[in-house]
């Protein structure tokens, strides 16, 4: 398990040095990619592509979520819509992932996203804080924006799943244990579902990653969504 994280911390520890180099503001419309490039954020296609299904699904998160150099059925909205389909269920998972989206980001795009839908998601699965650590930002900012996002969801009694994130050791115990404790502390105090690592069952597997070492291959998201796709399933039901 050590080794796992301390090939996750070098990664992370390089693509650091990367965006140190390049610090560009990142805005709501237009995002740092892990390679340097920018990419749009995805359009508010919900409408017209979820009336049609019983169940909608929002996930709403970073790269890891967007399909990061992926073909577009290979996505993790995709190949989880096809997951759940495969089980029975009449549903739409609409991608709102934007790659280089930080926790702040997310939150100041969030209402504009969910105003946008053409009516109310059945589950929001919400995964942000990757950037956040690869910037180095602070965990209590990261935590705080979160917590906004969560309760936003909830005052639109919107359910809710956590995908959450775990800090290199590169960064230091101080800021691991900082980190580390958010997604858990938040799923207690709102009473969410919570996935405890989005790169569960990766890290450490390098023939599961693009080139970069940080975005996961289409085979990678496979396994992602096998191992999310049980937990998804109890959240719809319950």
């Amino acid at each position: 398990m050590l080794r796992n994280f301390l090939t996750y911390g070098l990664s992370l520890a390089l693509l650091q040095l990367l965006i140190a180099c390049n610090p560009a503001p990142v805005d709501d419309t237009t995002a740092k990619t892990a390679s340097g490039e920018t990419e749009s954020a995805p359009a508010a296609d919900a409408k017209g592509d979820a009336t049609d299904a019983e169940i909608l699904v929002v996930a709403f998160g970073d790269s890891l979520y967007a399909g990061y150099g992926l073909d577009q059925n290979e996505g993790f909205a995709p190949e989880l819509q096809a997951a759940l389909r495969a089980q029975g269920k009449d549903v739409r998972v609409h991608n709102a992932g934007v790659s280089g989206d930080t926790t702040a980001a997310g939150l100041r795009r969030m209402d504009f996203v969910l105003d946008s839908l053409p009516r109310k998601p059945d589950l929001v699965i919400l995964g942000l804080g990757g950037n956040d650590l690869l910037r180095g930002l602070k965990p209590a900012d990261t935590r705080a924006n979160m917590d906004a996002m969560v309760k936003k969801l909830q005052d639109r009694d919107i359910p809710v799943l956590l995908t959450g994130m775990l800090a290199p050791p590169n960064l230091g115990a101080a800021f691991s244990d900082e980190f580390n404790v958010i997604y858990p502390a938040l799923a207690k105090k709102y009473d969410v579902a919570l996935y405890p690592f989005f790169m569960d069952g990766l890290v450490g597997r390098p023939r599961l990653f693009l080139p970069d070492g940080l975005h996961p291959t289409a085979e990678g998201i496979d396994l992602i969504v096998g191992k999310i796709t049980p937990q998804v399933v109890a959240v719809l039901e319950g």
